[in-house]
């Protein structure tokens, strides 16, 4: 097949995993759709994502994927069969790993663009047939970069999250039961999905109530699951009534409640791209990843990294969490009252226009 030909080709994104990533392949996502305004655009995620994604109005079908699947021959089996049937032309891979390579393959797309070099991962390289090497460092840069391979040049990225009006309605009742509907408010996440990753509590809790007495700024803790419910929970206590706890969010609703908010504060973790791609600056805390690979996208964002815990991805998930304590409470509050003043600067000269 001539992808420069194709009028409307029928294209399956293979970016499986995790909520930041997925947010950081939308870009790809809108490149495609501009370029094939007509085309059947498919995506092939595990959950929870496809709760985030599936009312964005540039995807056609999205392909819930069950983890684990790859260990289970009637899965994959049943998978060959509905991915066939589907009849892709075009596979365009940014994970580049075993599973999401292999998920192409059982397509039968004769185009299956995945990266090459150092950025091929496990056997993605015998599974892809249309191999791409980049040079760009960001997730989101390299997963535009790669549709090189389709001859598509993007320039910037664009992210495009649509927000539902029943999630804008809970934020919106939340913020008003709580007392921030006509206040400046920020966000505390103190969640990621490695311990390698986190920051203490008692830290944030700190950052919270100098914020207060600063500037003003009383903060909504943010949380999903247990573990980090329990941790949530420990910054309010700790925050001399600085921060007050969020109700439990679906990811829709986390994003509407993250659109509303002034500043986001937190680790490289799902909510801070979440925040990102809503519009909301950040100010994240990094270790064992680095800012410029898997950062909030874009110079408006502030990224605070004193170490680099370095090693392979097992090592780094497996580390604990010392590079992250090298990241002084000062520097953050410092970070925050520098994003709060460009935030009202830029306001600022909006309202003068």
């Amino acid at each position: 097949m001539s992808t420069k030909q194709s009028v409307a080709p029928r294209i399956l994104i293979c970016r499986l995993s995790h909520i930041g990533d997925c947010i950081l392949t939308l870009p790809m996502l809108h490149a495609l759709r501009r370029r094939w305004p007509t085309a059947w655009i498919a995506w092939a995620m595990e959950r929870p994502t496809p709760d985030l994604l599936d009312i964005h109005p540039e995807i056609d079908e999205i392909i819930t994927v069950p983890k684990g699947w790859l260990k289970r021959p009637r899965t994959i089996l049943h998978l060959r069969h509905e991915l066939k049937k589907r009849r892709f032309d075009i596979v365009v891979d940014p994970q580049s790993i075993c599973k999401s390579s292999m998920l192409g393959w059982l397509s039968a797309a004769r185009v299956r663009v995945g990266f090459g070099g150092q950025h091929a991962r496990e056997l993605s390289h015998w599974f892809n047939n249309r191999l791409v090497e980049v040079s760009s460092d960001h997730l989101a840069d390299r997963s535009l970069e790669l549709l090189n391979g389709l001859d598509i040049t993007v320039d910037k990225p664009q992210f495009n999250l649509p927000v539902s009006e029943s999630a804008r309605a809970f934020a919106a009742d939340f913020l008003c039961t709580a007392g921030l509907a006509e206040r400046n408010w920020i966000v505390i996440n103190p969640g990621a999905s490695w311990a390698s990753k986190r920051w203490e509590t008692d830290r944030f809790a700190e950052v919270a109530a100098r914020l207060l007495d600063q500037f003003d700024t009383p903060s909504v803790v943010t949380w999903a699951g247990d573990t980090e419910a329990a941790m949530s929970a420990d910054i309010v206590r700790l925050s001399r009534g600085a921060a007050c706890l969020a109700p439990r969010t679906s990811l829709p609703q986390l994003a509407a409640l993250l659109a509303r908010s002034s500043l986001f504060v937190g680790c490289d973790t799902g909510p801070l791209h979440l925040a990102a791609s809503v519009g909301t600056t950040c100010v994240g805390l990094y270790g064992p990843t680095r800012p410029q690979d898997s950062g909030a996208w874009g110079p408006q964002h502030y990224a605070l990294q004193n170490r680099y815990h370095s090693g392979t991805c097992r090592e780094r998930r497996n580390a604990g969490n010392q590079a992250m304590q090298t990241i002084a409470v000062d520097e953050v509050v410092e970070a925050c009252g520098r994003a709060m003043a460009a935030r009202g600067d830029a306001l600022a000269d909006r309202q003068a226009a």
